[in-house]
């Protein structure tokens, strides 16, 4: 689906910081961040109080103004506004609650055990070279920028040499290797 009128004249808005236009934004789109926010800790096993929720929508919220609304400008254009702020919400509210599980802060329900023990495991960084070596070189790369340099997709991509928007199934398939050799 590509960008609605509506939303490529709200986006603008906010971008060039016309008035009311970030109010506007918020409320056209603070449902789909809280669905974001309960279906991504629910497929993780974890359960979220309201506060803890409206935490993660205020950080999605703030990843999109910092640093000048630069995850707004960054957006190319070719799909729906939805979808790419589906996209940013979920990265966002997946690294913070891996965090808050990693701290202990948060916990995962006992059918997902499973998965923060694998989580708690390739924190160790021999794991995480053994697992690398299953990977192509181009894929071990992106990996390592992403997950261990903390490099967003798009330093990435001018590190690499690919589009933006191919570096998250590029890791997609690199996690799903890297499961497999778990």
């Amino acid at each position: 689906m590509s960008l609605s009128e509506i939303d490529r004249i709200l986006l603008q808005q906010c971008i060039d910081g016309a008035p009311r236009a970030w109010q506007d934004f918020v409320e056209r789109f603070l449902g789909l961040v809280i669905h974001v926010a309960n279906h991504t800790a629910q497929a993780k096993g974890i359960k979220l109080d309201e506060s803890l929720r409206d935490d993660l929508v205020a950080e999605v919220f703030l990843v999109l103004i910092s640093n000048d609304r630069g995850v707004l400008r960054r957006f190319r254009r070719n799909s729906s506004l939805a979808t790419y702020l589906t996209v940013i919400a979920r990265r966002v509210i997946s690294r913070r609650l891996f965090d808050l599980v990693g701290n202990q802060e948060i916990e995962v329900d006992a059918g997902h055990q499973k998965i923060a023990s694998l989580a708690t495991r390739i924190e160790n960084r021999e794991e995480v070279e053994r697992l690398l070596e299953r990977l192509d070189p181009q894929e071990s790369n992106v990996v390592r920028m992403y997950h261990l340099e903390g490099k967003s997709y798009h330093e990435i991509s001018q590190v690499v040499g690919l589009a933006e928007n191919s570096i998250g199934p590029l890791l997609t398939r690199a996690r799903q290797k890297m499961r497999e050799g778990a």
